[in-house]
């Protein structure tokens, strides 16, 4: 302790005089040379706050944003539960805006109970004004005034990247559809929608057109894609007897087949929102539309060949199970030799892409030369084959 500090205190001097005190700090303060530190930590003190706010900014404009507008399902394996999963697990950043909600569980759904068209409003304007997403879903809308209202919201905030997901019947059979919202699907939404997903039944109530082979599943694709929707896929989960499950895209110009293994399971519950999810979280990072769907098709393969088996009836697919799988350039890749025994096992490594001319004539294999829009050197990167007629 300082001679002169020592006496102050001794004295009783040091806190009864305020004149004395100020002159002691005052001392401390020349001696240390804290004052000739003073602006260069200001300085140091800006640049940090500088350097904050930048990586801020940076986080802001790169983190992917998902809407999911749809139904909640209290058993957590569709609805707005599922998309959430699958967001979270592709690497997106996952809002909501929920049409319904909905009482069910394995064995089925007990109960529908419709949100107002003011409430849905007030979420997506809430989304809109701060949140705006960087690619969306449409599940469950349920009545026509809800899909005019969701419709009317994409088009006000100018929304890209629209994934139309027609949820009609849910797999217990119970209807999550009106059926005079159809009409309201086809004339407000559709147009406004960069892919629509339908499986063979909600293709059949779209198009008007039975599915019973290929020809007639790329009529109804057509006749969907007239409606002013950009492109069409139509998925195979529905075909009886058929060896593989095959989506045919279609996108004006050309068919495109994508097909894995066919897996026999009752635990197919919330698959279809899954799927559509995992496209819109494609979408939302960037990923050309094929490159999208391909890790979607990956995705839910994968989700569906290890199951969670909870539940008596039809159990929800495993959104954990492509983490046997790594992410490399945007889609799902092996790693290791346990996740290639594990992707051999669920037949992962078959999911395959084959274009084909709208006329028929088989063009190209996805990564090769081909006159689709949307198909370009990001494709040969997705692994996508094919073959050349």
């Amino acid at each position: 302790m300082p001679a002169i500090t020592q006496a102050f205190l001794e004295r009783g001097l040091f806190w009864n005089s305020l004149s004395i005190k100020s002159c002691f700090f005052a001392g401390i303060l020349l001696k240390t040379s804290f004052l000739r530190e003073i602006p260069a930590l200001l300085q140091a003190r800006t640049g940090i706050r500088k350097r904050v706010r930048r990586i801020a900014v940076s986080v802001k404009h790169t983190v992917p944003k998902a809407l999911t507008i749809a139904g909640s399902d209290s058993g957590g394996g569709a609805g707005i539960q599922a998309d959430l999963k699958t967001f979270q697990e592709l690497g997106a950043y996952g809002m909501t805006a929920i049409t319904a909600v909905t009482a069910q569980n394995t064995l089925g759904v007990q109960g529908v109970y419709p949100m107002s068209a003011e409430a849905i409003e007030r979420q997506l304007v809430s989304i809109g004004e701060d949140l705006p997403p960087d690619a969306l879903k449409t599940g469950m809308l349920f009545s026509g005034e809800i899909v005019r209202v969701v419709a009317a919201a994409i088009r006000r905030f100018g929304w890209a990247h629209v994934v139309v997901d027609p949820v009609m019947i849910a797999k217990g059979g119970a209807a999550l559809l009106q059926q005079e919202a159809v009409d309201a699907l086809i004339d407000a939404l559709l147009p406004l929608a960069s892919v629509v997903t339908p499986n063979i039944p909600e293709a059949e109530a779209l198009s008007g057109i039975r599915i019973v082979d290929q020809a007639t599943r790329e009529e109804a694709a057509k006749r969907i894609y007239s409606y002013g929707c950009k492109h069409v896929i139509i998925k195979g989960g529905h075909e009886a007897n058929a060896e593989s499950s095959t989506d045919l895209l279609f996108d004006g110009q050309t068919f495109t087949s994508f097909m894995a293994p066919r897996l026999e399971t009752r635990h197919t519950h919330g698959t279809g929102c899954t799927f559509a999810a995992a496209v819109t979280a494609g979408l939302a990072q960037g990923m050309a539309m094929p490159d999208a769907i391909r890790q979607a098709k990956m995705f839910i393969h994968a989700a569906i060949a290890s199951p969670l088996e909870i539940g008596a009836g039809h159990g929800p697919t495993n959104h954990w199970a492509y983490r046997r799988l790594a992410v490399g350039d945007g889609v799902l890749g092996v790693r290791g030799s346990a996740a290639n025994d594990a992707q051999a096992a669920a037949g992962i490594s078959g999911v395959e892409a084959v274009e084909i001319a709208a006329a028929g004539e088989r063009v190209s294999g996805l990564g090769e030369s081909a006159s689709g829009p949307d198909v370009d050197a990001a494709s040969t990167s997705a692994g996508m084959r094919g073959a050349r007629k």
